[in-house]
């Protein structure tokens, strides 16, 4: 396999991790898949399959709530598994939206989850109703290959209209990419959707990955300025929109972000995309996959910690690492274009794009679509999709943008966003609307520490001293995840927070408003008891000494309380 040759000539000791065995034993993806599927002796799959079944779209998970008393019982772990949708560009029709909240109430734990890479996640799905499930996502006309695994993963894109009318050409592009990156084997359709499919004598072959796949995830989102909502530079690929004529002439490329790392490894860190230039919209896929091909054959099999793309280019260099992708391609890239970021985040309320229609941001806080006490926001949303009258657009944040909607279709969706608490939602800071957490416990296997359940708690606690301090109308962007990986892109907040532990965290100050400036560590293993005491101070002095229009990710720099990281440039 030229792949392998590659990695011997690249790395001479060639020692690949066990996950490379896997693949390269799996007959493309198939592994031993549908003989766990069918062995109910055990709520589990077989070891080896647990990472083959990522690159189907799930991940085997138990609640961890309940380790204890179920090991005193000496049963096995309470498993169950998580599937995620793979939706480029995050647009779901109505009737998509219903068939998962229908599925979500028979098959999962009736919740939804939206996630930060504008995908659907069901969460306590048990094997027995596994392959079901995975049936009517397909259904919907929807599938979940390549949502996970070493592969690229869903492609993100601005979803909102009425931020720019770039945004259907950002959105084409970015089901073109998911289409042309999607793994060629047939082996999910033979396993979930029992279709053996005819192949004229023919062997599974994948034209772009090879045999052995990516040496470890790949993301790819798409912003269109002067928004950053899907977080750009954190991604491997990172395409900017630039427009010309009112049209997309074509992409400023950034490559090499990626914010996980290992706190135990002092070799992983996160990163920001370095920008490489300019390439035009008719270009944009070849370039894409010559990326990806340059991944596949350069990056690090041995260690899975270091494999993202953003060490291999760390290891390269930057100028060898275009070198080697324009000798490929056979041409240059052109000068980065000019472009302005104003900010993250998503777009709250109503506005109306270029086109007339109408398009409502929504806040669903950490991504949760659930009927909890009096609040009955999925029965609300179900409600407003029977109408029939909008789309539903996951957003980056884990946000919701109900789009689309006619004239005189605003009036009934408005309303039942007020019946049901929706939209405008009452007394929240701006700093709440925009705060990210991960899933973290009880179902994450890498969790250190709570997220999700978590951060809503703190939030009420940070929001009395907002407004101690007159700062409730003043967006500041908090992130809180349950370990290092950087789901929640913790590392891109203005105020991260980072699990060490149960109860403490990691917090961090300093990154950018607008996504092009990681953030600084700036005390470790915090209690609540003490983020509270150093947000009274940080939040205080902000509020008195702040300039005019100053964001708090530049005032903290500023007063030098942390020293910040600089911001990506063009290269």
């Amino acid at each position: 396999m030229a792949e392998v040759a590659k990695q011997k000539e690249i790395f001479p000791s060639w020692n690949p991790s066990d996950v490379e065995r896997i693949k390269t034993q799996s007959n493309y993806l198939r592994g031993t898949l549908e003989q766990s599927l069918n062995d109910l002796a055990t709520g589990a799959i077989a070891e080896d399959d647990t990472q083959l079944i990522k690159f189907h779209g799930s991940y085997q998970q138990a609640d961890r709530d309940l380790d204890v008393e179920r090991k005193q019982q000496k049963l096995e772990p309470l498993y169950s598994f998580m599937i995620r949708v793979r939706i480029p560009g995050g647009l779901a029709t109505a009737d998509q939206w219903i068939a998962f909240d229908e599925l979500s109430k028979t098959h999962a734990n009736n919740t939804l989850k939206l996630t930060t890479r504008q995908a659907f996640q069901f969460h306590g799905v048990i094997k027995r109703k596994l392959k079901e499930t995975m049936a009517k996502i397909n259904d919907s006309l929807l599938d979940t290959i390549a949502a996970c695994g070493d592969v690229n993963r869903n492609v993100m894109c601005t979803t909102n209209e009425a931020i720019s009318p770039l945004v259907p050409d950002a959105f084409e592009m970015a089901q073109k990419i998911s289409e042309h990156l999607l793994p060629k084997t047939t082996a999910y359709h033979e396993i979930w959707l029992d279709k053996k499919l005819l192949l004229d004598g023919k062997q599974d072959e994948e034209p772009i990955y090879g045999k052995t796949y990516l040496p470890r995830k790949f993301k790819i989102a798409i912003a269109t300025p002067p928004y950053n909502d899907t977080d750009v530079y954190s991604n491997d690929i990172g395409l900017i929109a630039i427009e010309k004529d009112g049209k997309i002439e074509g992409f400023n490329f950034a490559v090499g972000g990626g914010l996980g790392m290992t706190f135990t490894e002092p070799g992983t860190y996160p990163r920001l995309g370095n920008i490489l230039g300019f390439i035009p919209y008719h270009q944009t896929i070849e370039v894409v996959e010559e990326i990806v091909r340059l991944q596949r054959d350069y990056g690090n099999r041995e260690n899975r910690r270091q494999a993202r793309l953003k060490y291999t280019i760390d290891r390269l260099g930057i100028e060898k690492f275009t070198y080697l992708l324009e000798t490929r391609l056979g041409y240059g890239f052109y000068p980065a274009k000019p472009f302005n970021f104003e900010r993250n985040g998503d777009l709250f309320g109503w506005h109306q794009a270029q086109n007339g229609k109408w398009y409502v941001g929504l806040y669903i806080e950490h991504g949760r679509v659930k009927d909890e006490g009096d609040y009955l926001l999925k029965t609300g949303l179900r409600k407003i999709a029977e109408l029939k009258k909008c789309d539903f657009r996951l957003t980056g944040n884990q946000g919701l943008v109900l789009g689309a909607i006619e004239d005189e279709d605003k009036f009934v969706i408005d309303q039942l966003l007020k019946e049901y608490d929706i939209w405008p939602r009452l007394r929240m800071s701006e700093a709440r609307k925009n705060a990210i957490a991960c899933v973290a416990l009880n179902t994450c296997t890498m969790a250190f520490s709570e997220a999700e359940r978590y951060l809503p708690k703190l939030m009420d606690k940070i929001d009395v001293i907002l407004e101690e301090n007159n700062l409730t109308e003043d967006e500041i962007l908090i992130r809180m995840t349950g370990c290092p990986n950087g789901c929640g892109r913790p590392f891109l907040g203005e105020i991260g927070f980072v699990g060490r532990s149960m109860g403490r965290y990691n917090m961090y100050l300093g990154a950018s408003f607008n996504g092009d400036r990681l953030n600084t560590l700036y005390k470790e293993t915090l209690s609540e008891e003490e983020i509270l005491a150093e947000l009274k101070v940080l939040l205080k002095q902000y509020a008195e000494e702040r300039e005019s229009g100053e964001r708090f990710g530049d005032f903290v720099g500023r007063k030098g309380i942390v020293e910040l990281k600089p911001k990506v440039e063009n290269h």
